[in-house]
């Protein structure tokens, strides 16, 4: 994250860079420092018996990275790709995975007192929380997500899936 400063109600805050992109029709947002690329749809390679969020795999400059889909992963259901979806290249754990999402909108930065944190019924969901918090951007909520807590480090041990 940088480490950048704005002076608010002359406080000096730091300042979240977030990536924003869309699933569903929803709004969010992903740490700009979890990001390490964002690409169009490549062709992905299908896998048996995986489960129905694994989109694939893919070939990233000589690396084999699992495609995972969040309109899967959400829980919504699956629709056309088109030429706004793309594959968000990120590091999760120690493992680097691709998440496709319906479109990738842009690069913003927001004072991090404008990060809510979830609403106490989402917080105190079952099992991992991805929701770290909202943004209020005025005629709509950003919801900001952990890609760490998307996935279960154990689904990520694909040399021990493949054994």
């Amino acid at each position: 994250m940088a480490n950048d400063l704005q002076i608010v109600a002359g406080k000096a805050q730091q300042l979240l860079q977030l990536v924003t992109f869309h699933v569903g029709g929803e709004g969010y947002a992903v740490e700009v420092a979890s990001v390490r690329e964002i690409m169009r749809l490549p062709v992905i390679t299908s896998l048996p018996n995986a489960p129905a969020y694994v989109d694939g795999i893919i070939n990233l400059r000589g690396g084999v990275i699992p495609i995972i889909s969040l309109r899967e992963r959400f829980g919504l259901c699956a629709v056309e790709n088109d030429s706004h979806t793309r594959i968000m290249v990120m590091t999760v754990g120690e493992k680097v995975v691709g998440f496709r999402v319906d479109a990738v909108s842009e690069v913003i930065r927001v004072p991090q007192g404008q990060l809510q944190p979830p609403p106490p019924l989402v917080a105190a969901g079952g099992g991992r929380q991805c929701v770290t918090g909202v943004i209020d951007r005025g005629e709509r909520l950003l919801i900001v997500i952990d890609p760490e807590q998307l996935l279960l480090l154990s689904e990520l041990d694909w040399e021990a899936h493949a054994a």
